[in-house]
């Protein structure tokens, strides 16, 4: 273990173009693949925007090495930074704590989403394994096979079987002729992963509600049942119109709606059948009857108090007012009746495990398995996790063909509470006993840290005292911390996005649950003022800037203030440097390093995907030297894509772009030169597209095929 002491140097190597930021973007893509396996400790319970665990722990050590270190011999080795303090104020889920707490720093985090500090602080803090087993198999015994009794049925030869999924179908009445339209986009209801490996498909018959085998791309179909003939792929929902099968009328779903919650119809199930084996079946009288009694059930439970659901209304948003203007109000309304039986069976049952940690990490699982349980989920198919969850997308999207789960699982079941139990649960504690990391040739995991404590504090400690490899967490706004001035030597963090994906609108379909456990009946909401995200670029920089300047305040006068940051609009960076600039920090460098993984939504949907993130780092305005001019600025982001590209990453033109701006921002001492320095981005992108940029034609002439 190498143990260091406080670094007082002029030079760390963060700050210099000796960063090996290669190193840590390899490193970054193969944890990216399966960040969940890699780093299970962050993956509890959901979180947006989530940052690689190694690429934080990169930057950590860097900024503590000197010029000359190796950082790919540190980065596996252990190390123990007693009296150094590295603070978070975008906590989020935890990465930069939790990597700090690895390396033996004191570790500061706050965030101002109660959500996001809950799952931290469960993750992080006291767990008994043998306690939470018995309490998992408590669980199994009593509410488990009280909600598997929800998910039974029969098959074709009326042999008891279990549902893994049943299948619905949002409707709509027809304004012509009053019946109903089922929205299907497209009879095919089931397809692999690998279409070109196993082209095999599930089909319903549009008529008489058969399901029944077919082949990917199939333009006819004739149902075994009914003789209909048909194209699959030819349904009455088409974008934001459908078209009425029964009198051929087209009209637009959300005017006839009316802002009504939509009806769904029960068409389908897959089962386990009495052999073991997976079985598509159309949905019969006797599915409908079970429903129709959960209905029943669940009004009566809650009518008698013994259960009790979310009260919480949906406020309006960017993410939110698409979900509303299909009638969703409340977040109630996301689920169907078995689903919140079930869920509050399972709910109730946690409460009463007497232990208190056990209780926690059995309350976040429950919330995490809330995204993969409602009707916002969709249907993925075969080869693959079967449960799309519903933050597919960043907006909250009402699905028309929405798949219901069965809750606690079958052996075979995706999304549901057993299945996640050892896939986040215990995974993440295996990981807290033995922390590892990535090797970036063969991919293995080496441990080269020292186990977590599992000791969390909730409150700062008086004066700043704080413990060698203390851990403090706390929720509330970071513009505010209350931590003495000049306590800390770094600050690492990863700012919310500017735009239009605010967390706190997200984070309120957990919160509606959770609030129950300590606020019966009391709508409340993660929605804060103070909450740094914006659609618009001066109230964002307004905000950041707080923060920023808080910041400036607790860091020590040698301190680092490290984030990452990318954007590939220009008033993004703007807003950006402006937070900085007026906090009184001045950009020392910039670095490109691999974000998340490229298959990603949405970066697999972007035209120009972003691929990367640039880790800005900056000092206090009065603690560093001149800033860099504009030439050598554009000089060292060629060399940065010149370097990436030898490394062998394809970059598109917004990766080029971020580059150059997180160099340009060398050179800025006030944010009115910002337009200069604009201009320059795409003059130089202009050039590199033109291939008139010699240094980076030399690149591309060695980049590797």
């Amino acid at each position: 273990m190498t143990r260091t002491k406080r670094l007082k140097t002029d030079a760390r190597l963060i700050e210099t173009d000796k960063f090996p930021f290669e190193f840590l973007s390899r490193i970054g893509e193969r944890e990216s693949w399966r960040k969940e396996i890699h780093r299970p400790i962050y993956h509890i319970h959901k979180w947006w925007a989530k940052r690689l665990g190694s690429v934080f722990r990169g930057i950590l050590l860097s900024c503590v090495l000197q010029e000359d270190d190796d950082l790919e011999s540190a980065f596996y080795r252990q190390h123990c930074f007693d009296g150094m303090t590295v603070f978070d104020p975008f906590m989020g889920s935890g990465v930069t704590v939790g990597e700090a707490h690895k390396l033996g720093f004191a570790a500061l985090g706050r965030d101002i989403n109660p959500v996001a500090v809950g799952a931290v602080q469960v993750a992080l803090g006291p767990v008994d394994r043998q306690k939470l087993e018995s309490g998992f198999a408590e669980l199994c015994r009593g509410a488990g096979e009280i909600i598997r009794r929800l998910y039974r049925a029969k098959d074709p030869r009326g042999r008891p079987c279990e549902v893994l999924y049943y299948f619905w179908v949002m409707q709509a009445s027809c304004p012509e002729c009053s019946l109903k339209v089922d929205l299907f986009s497209s009879y095919v209801i089931a397809r692999n992963a690998y279409p070109d490996k196993k082209p095999a498909i599930q089909i319903v018959c549009p008529s008489c509600g058969k399901i029944f085998s077919g082949m990917n791309n199939q333009r006819s179909a004739s149902c075994p049942c009914c003789g209909k003939r048909f194209d699959p792929a030819s349904a009455p929902a088409k974008g934001a119109r459908a078209t009425c099968q029964h009198c051929s009328k087209t009209f637009t779903i959300l005017k006839v709606l009316r802002g009504q919650r939509p009806a769904f119809r029960l068409y389908g199930k897959l089962v386990l059948n009495a052999d073991g084996e997976k079985e598509y079946l159309p949905a019969t009288r006797d599915d409908q009857s079970a429903y129709e009694e959960c209905s029943h059930r669940l009004s009566e439970e809650v009518a008698k108090g013994r259960i009790v659901l979310p009260s919480l209304i949906l406020e309006r948003g960017y993410n939110t007012k698409q979900a509303m203007r299909y009638g969703f109000s409340s977040w109630r309304d996301f689920f169907n009746d078995r689903q919140l039986l079930a869920l509050g069976y399972l709910r109730n049952a946690i409460l009463e495990i007497a232990d208190e940690s056990t209780r926690d990490w059995l309350l976040t699982l429950f919330s995490g398995v809330l995204e993969f349980n409602n009707m916002f989920a969709s249907y993925k198919g075969e080869g693959t996790g079967a449960v799309r969850h519903m933050f597919a997308h960043h907006v909250l999207k009402p699905e028309r063909t929405p798949i219901e789960a069965n809750v606690w699982g079958t052996s075979k079941s995706s999304g549901s509470f057993s299945s996640l139990f050892p896939r986040r649960l215990m995974r993440a504690i295996e990981y807290r006993q033995a922390p590892t990391e990535v090797n970036g040739r063969e991919g293995k995991g080496v441990v080269c840290a020292l186990p977590f404590t599992g000791i969390v504090e909730r409150t700062w400690p008086v004066e700043g005292a704080f413990t060698d490899r203390g851990l403090y967490l706390s929720c509330g706004n970071s513009a505010q911390t209350g931590l003495p001035s000049r306590s800390v030597e770094l600050i690492v963090t990863d700012p919310p996005f500017f735009d239009n994906v605010h967390y706190s609108e997200l984070a309120d379909f957990f919160f509606s649950w959770q609030q129950l456990t300590w606020n019966r009946g009391k709508p409340a909401s993660t929605r804060n003022v103070a909450e740094v995200q914006d659609s618009k670029p001066q109230p964002f920089a307004r905000k950041l800037q707080a923060v920023f300047r808080e910041c400036h305040r607790v860091l020590t006068d040698e301190g680092l203030l490290v984030f990452t940051y990318h954007h590939a609009r220009d008033e993004g960076w703007r807003a950006v440097a402006d937070a900085m600039l007026e906090a009184g920090f001045i950009a020392v460098n910039s670095h490109p390093v691999k974000s998340e993984m490229s298959v990603a939504a949405p970066k697999s949907q972007a035209k120009e995907p972003i691929q990367f993130d640039m880790i800005i780092v900056c000092r206090k305005a009065d603690n560093c030297g001149p800033v860099v001019g504009i030439g050598q600025a554009i000089e060292s982001a060629r060399e940065k894509l010149k370097r990436l590209g030898q490394a062998g990453f394809t970059l598109s033109r917004n990766d080029r772009k971020i580059v150059l701006f997180g160099q340009l921002l060398r050179t800025l001492e006030s944010v009115d030169s910002f337009s200069v320095i604009s201009r320059h981005v795409e003059s130089e992108l202009a050039a590199i597209e033109l291939d008139e940029a010699p240094l980076f034609r030399a690149a591309l002439q060695k980049s590797p095929a």
